[in-house]
């Protein structure tokens, strides 16, 4: 089991960080804003909580982008309760076994795990870079989404709706470089 209290304390501290006036400001992901990004990060904490509690219904059956979530008003306390209800759920060894749905699609409940955990950590930096805020990554959450990237083939098919094309990035880079590249974010990436 893979803890994922690490990737959503992170995400919770950049969330704290996160000016009014930055909600409209880009990020690494193409054609998406800080209020977006942070919506989706609201709604997939929301889906991958239920996804651990094994909840077949509109949180787990939707793919994402299928429906356009709002940032809520009180999303600066919304938004931290959601990680801790996510990171509970995943706490539960059953989370991890057996099948699951998230994002539409069915899938092993430790593979689900997984996903959670490396959603967290790319949009945790995607959220610091974006924001101007420091980022670290737990080593166990960094060498898990270090799996799953460089084992997804840089081919459009395969990447569709989870990474970019890769960017290349020295193979002696340090490992989150590394990570961020095989995820298609440019690890040099500047708001400005």
């Amino acid at each position: 089991m893979l803890d994922l209290q690490p990737p959503a304390d992170q995400v919770a501290a950049l969330i704290s960080g996160v000016r009014d006036d930055q909600l409209d400001a880009p990020t690494p992901c193409a054609g998406t804003d800080v209020g977006t990004l942070l919506a989706h990060i609201l709604g997939l904490s929301i889906a991958f909580r239920d996804a651990a509690r094994k909840i077949d219904g509109p949180t787990t059956s939707t793919p994402p982008g299928s429906s356009q979530l709002e940032l809520p008003a009180e999303w600066r306390s919304v938004l931290p309760d959601h990680l801790r209800e996510l990171v509970a759920a995943w706490r539960d060894p059953e989370a991890w076994q057996g099948s699951t749905r998230a994002g539409g699609v069915s899938l092993p409940g430790a593979v689900a795990g997984q996903v959670a955990s490396n959603e967290l950590l790319l949009h945790g930096w995607d959220l610091a870079v974006a924001t101007g805020q420091p980022f670290g990554a737990a080593e166990p959450n960094l060498q898990a989404s270090w799996q799953m990237v460089s084992n997804t083939p840089d081919d459009p098919q395969a990447r569709q709706g989870l990474f970019g094309p890769v960017v290349a990035v020295p193979e002696d880079a340090p490992l989150l470089d590394r990570t961020l590249g095989h995820a298609g974010r440019d690890p040099r990436w500047s708001p400005l």
